[in-house]
């Protein structure tokens, strides 16, 4: 068996951690969700994996390479252009369009293929997967949960009949509309008849057009309810969700990093925390080079990214900081996202740093990078005057 992650989109409802990273390197216990991906696919012997890539592609290229550090191949498929001055410019062609891109070039799908979305954390058992699709003589097949009714407009509607096939398709419905509450989990078993379905060069959805056309078609087309944990950062609020879970080891096979320095309580190397009225409750995770100062408050699950510092007074609450921001004294931070000049609460609402009233947190990369920009305009001035 082979693999595709689908790695192209912007992640637009993830604003504003996709402004600097594809949603697929979204981190969750300082790990790429992508990561856990390539590591579950190697623990099932799957090796020959695609990726199709387009915003931000560079940083998921840089970070996996060519996947030896995984025991996998890694191919990737880019999807934009180059003009002639060089500027890359991004453009997806959808998840199905991209498929049929990578079969066109190179022929990769020749062999059944476990599709997966690049956003979400899994522990489906590929190979039940794998067996169940093939005693169906499914040519397709999409792994399915069951959720609320009220929850059924965020995601692809599954119907199927009383043998799983499915007999109609509905990509993200309104509620009154949906005809089941049972979703696609955006993973998918393909043969390599699939991709013959799908046309050439224009831009091609797998929920939105491909699985109607195998619903219309009348294709061996089937549903599969398997038990199996699915943690999806469809939302920043998702995002908020998934982190609160792991860290309070909600999550199978994935534990907190650094070393555990009381119950509840894990730090990276060469944190500087003064307890003298700190109160520190977990589960925390607290970065390498973190500053903790005295009277901070901190209340669990909290991941505190590294090189930050968190200043006397100041109070952090069931909240993600990622690396370097700087919570000023006496400042509140309840289940909060912090990424660089932007804060998300809990329901999504994002808010730039410049729209409080009050510095409340700053982002320390800024203050780095200004040193350094300062520190080179020195060195280039001392050159100069050297040369004069």
């Amino acid at each position: 068996m082979k693999a595709m992650i689908l790695a192209a989109g912007k992640g637009t409802r993830v604003r504003p951690l996709t402004y600097d990273l594809p949603k697929p390197m979204i981190p969750v216990l300082g790990k790429p969700v992508m990561a856990y991906l390539i590591e579950h696919l190697r623990k099932h012997g799957v090796t020959e994996i695609m990726v199709n890539v387009s915003h931000l592609h560079e940083k998921i290229e840089e970070y996996f390479g060519e996947g030896e550090q995984y025991g996998v191949q890694i191919g990737y498929s880019f999807e934009g252009y180059t003009k002639e001055d060089g500027e890359v410019v991004a453009v997806p062609i959808g998840s199905a369009g991209g498929m049929k891109k990578i079969q066109e070039f190179g022929g990769f799908f020749d062999d059944t293929t476990i599709v997966l979305c690049g956003d979400a954390l899994i522990d489906l058992d590929l190979k039940a997967a794998l067996a169940e699709h093939r005693r169906k003589g499914a040519m397709a097949s999409v792994i399915t949960k069951e959720v609320p009714w009220d929850k059924v407009s965020s995601y692809g509607v599954v119907v199927t009949d009383q043998n799983g096939r499915i007999t109609q398709f509905q990509e993200k419905p309104k509620q009154e509309d949906a005809l089941s509450n049972f979703i696609s989990t955006g993973i998918y078993l393909f043969e390599p008849e699939v991709i013959d379905l799908i046309p050439s060069g224009v831009e091609f959805d797998i929920g939105s057009q491909l699985f109607p056309l195998l619903a219309e078609k009348g294709m061996p087309f089937y549903a599969q309810g398997r038990p199996f944990n699915w943690l999806d950062i469809g939302s920043v609020s998702d995002y908020w969700e998934v982190l609160q879970n792991v860290l309070t080891g909600e999550v199978n096979h994935m534990d907190v990093p650094g070393i555990q320095i009381e119950p509840g309580l894990w730090t990276g190397l060469n944190t500087s925390i003064d307890w003298r009225g700190t109160t520190i409750k977990g589960p925390v995770y607290i970065g390498s080079g973190v500053k903790i100062e005295a009277g901070a408050t901190i209340i669990g699950p909290t991941w505190i990214g590294h090189g930050s510092h968190i200043c006397e007074g100041a109070e952090v609450v069931r909240s993600v900081l990622f690396e370097y921001t700087r919570v000023l004294n006496d400042v509140t931070l309840h289940e909060m996202i912090v990424f660089k000049d932007y804060s998300i609460d809990r329901a999504g609402e994002m808010k730039h740093s410049s729209e409080y009233g009050s510095s409340e947190w700053l982002n320390a990369r800024d203050r780095r990078r200004s040193r350094r920009k300062e520190q080179a305009e020195e060195t280039v001035k001392a050159i100069e005057k050297v040369n004069a």
